[in-house]
């Protein structure tokens, strides 16, 4: 009875700007969560067992070292202790970056005698370019025969 008294038609704009004044409140007053904050994302707790690495406690929970160290604060991945209470991400994880993609300007074809050094040189572009563009790790491997993309 007296919310109706209260809300009579001369206090009508009362009535509405109560419950309006109180949404903005509570909405204002919120407690925010950050969006790299564990509450942000699904997840859960791990308690550390002995003998656990992060390396084995994320191929275990399909997620990755540096997703657990960054969600933990971690600054040496090798440093973890039993007993420890970990927060396990399991929700989104950034794309990595993808290598760019060489666009050859010619190909050889490796001949006795050729290094990608000599290559280099020849083409006027350096021989850890060569190596990149063919997924060349040991740039002193290469062999005769063989068609190089040059970047």
């Amino acid at each position: 009875m007296k919310v109706m008294a209260l809300c009579s038609r001369h206090r009508i704009g009362l009535c509405i700007a109560l419950p309006v004044l109180a949404l903005l409140l509570m909405l204002v007053f919120a407690p925010q969560v950050d969006a790299e904050s564990p509450e942000a994302s699904s997840g859960f707790n791990y308690t550390v067992q002995w003998g656990d690495t992060l390396s084995a406690i994320a191929v275990r929970y399909g997620t990755t070292v540096y997703a657990i160290s960054q969600a933990n604060g971690i600054v040496n991945p090798n440093l973890i202790y039993a007993g420890q209470v970990l927060w396990i991400p399991t929700a989104y994880y950034p794309p990595t970056a993808t290598p760019p993609i060489a666009q050859c300007r010619a190909y050889h074809t490796v001949t006795w005698g050729d290094t990608l050094n000599r290559l280099g040189v020849w083409y006027g572009v350096s021989p850890w370019a060569i190596a990149q563009a063919n997924n060349i790790y040991n740039l002193n491997l290469i062999y005769r025969g063989q068609t190089l993309c040059i970047p």
